[in-house]
């Protein structure tokens, strides 16, 4: 809990701690008047914050925020804390003394909307904040489940330490029947988590494979392969009907075609829905989360978004594009804090992915959706333990993974950004180098 409580809203104390400029001030402590509000003390807000010091950004800043911890970093959650390879003290971005230290205020509430033309945003404390500028780093939430018994206890879904202390109590001692709805990246890590702590785990999912609106058939396969030799059942398409309780727990789920599961744990994986109601409120442009130009820019030129809640237009794909992922939270911010105080910006950043699951170090760079790739290929064996894949459009190489292979991101991301086409047979050939493929300039 942050310590310090003041008119109802959870703050830390602004005091200042250490180096000290010219007439022992820091250059934000010596006049600051309404500053930046930034909603959303996640991953995003809290290293926009931090940039906006790094640039010498010298008015206020408030970091507001629902949760009752200090700013964290989420993907630990699903995997070295779930697996019980780290505490939670490891996962904060900053400790107590850095927020007084550079006088961010934090502050524990609820933005209920924001008043663009009065600048303020209220909050459901009944508080009221003026602000210059706003930032909107709500982020995402779990999509929830719409069928009979979803109200029963027990059904457990990862988004916050609470959410993440639930699961890990409920898989630590092994043993249990766990069901997974959903085998997207959360399913996958969680199930990951279950079966390497020895717990019994089916999979559920409405497609054909796994991850296959993510990565397509031919990747989503290697997962559904590693998956199933670690002992996973995956009941592909398969929709989930209802669940079926005692004593007011969820003990079963019963799927569409009449399939019963009886069950010690249920998590759900379904999906995230960006956090838009502060800005729907203001009236901003939302459509797949809140719509900013290249300057991560809304509709109003003293508002911006960044993280898992921004629509950003991409200069190199031309076109929107949201990325619900801890790289992109951590880097669009910062371009959104160098855009605050007034440098020029595009952002223009690869998307990029990981995820860690058993032996699979996988990492991936670029963006391809549901129809951006009319041809995938793999660069070496996968089962074998190690490869790289790619998806073309064209030729042309739009995204790229790495499966055990460390240190590839530069070379994916400047197949990526070159927009040369490729010879796909020369791509998928180990002997040959995939420098040679890169036009000369980047490849120099």
């Amino acid at each position: 809990m942050w310590p310090l409580a003041i008119s109802g809203v959870q703050r830390c104390p602004a005091r200042l701690i250490g180096t000290r400029t010219i007439e022992g001030r820091q250059p934000w402590e010596a006049h600051m008047r309404d500053g930046i509000v930034i909603v959303g003390a996640g991953q995003a807000g809290a290293r926009a914050a931090e940039e906006l010091r790094k640039q010498g950004y010298a008015e206020a800043i408030r970091l507001i925020g629902s949760e009752p911890h200090l700013p964290y970093e989420r993907p630990h959650l699903s995997k070295e804390y779930m697996l019980g390879r780290e505490e939670i003290e490891a996962i904060f971005i900053h400790d107590e003394r850095w927020y007084a230290e550079h006088s961010v205020e934090l502050i524990q509430d609820t933005v209920v909307n924001a008043d663009l033309s009065a600048k303020t945003v209220s909050m459901g404390t009944g508080a009221r904040l003026a602000f210059e500028s706003l930032l909107l780093t709500t982020g995402s939430e779990p999509r929830r489940l719409a069928v009979p018994g979803a109200e029963l206890s027990g059904v457990l879904y990862l988004r916050t330490i609470e959410d993440a202390r639930r699961i890990r109590i409920s898989l630590k001692a092994g043993g249990r029947s766990v069901v997974i709805v959903g085998g997207g990246w959360i399913g996958l890590e969680l199930a990951a988590a279950a079966r390497t702590l020895g717990n019994d785990v089916t999979v559920m999912d409405a497609g054909d494979v796994v991850l296959g609106r993510a990565l397509g058939p031919e990747a989503g396969g290697y997962f559904a392969r590693a998956h199933r030799a670690h002992g996973v059942q995956l009941l592909m398409g398969e929709q989930l009907a209802g669940l079926e309780g005692a004593e007011g727990s969820v003990v079963g789920a019963v799927t569409a075609s009449g399939r019963r599961l009886p069950l010690d744990v249920l998590i759900v994986g379904i999906g995230a829905l960006p956090r838009t109601a502060v800005a729907e409120s203001a009236a901003l442009p939302v459509d797949n989360g809140i719509v900013v130009d290249a300057a991560l820019r809304t509709g109003h030129p003293s508002v911006y978004a960044a993280g898992d809640v921004a629509n950003a237009y991409h200069p190199l794909f031309e076109r929107h594009i949201r990325v619900e992922h801890w790289d992109t939270a951590r880097m669009m911010s910062r371009a959104a804090a160098r855009a605050m105080v007034g440098q020029s910006v595009s952002y223009d950043r690869i998307p990029y992915f990981y995820t860690d699951q058993y032996d699979i170090s996988m990492e991936y760079w670029g963006s391809v959706g549901r129809a951006g790739f009319d041809q995938f290929v793999w660069r070496g064996d996968p089962d074998d333990g190690s490869a790289l894949g790619f998806w073309l459009q064209s030729g042309h190489v739009r995204a790229g993974m790495s499966i055990n292979i460390p240190k590839m991101g530069k070379l994916i991301e400047a197949l990526v950004r070159s927009n040369e086409s490729i010879d796909v047979e020369a791509l998928v050939d180990v002997d040959q180098s995939l420098e040679s493929m890169l036009p000369a300039a980047e490849s120099a």
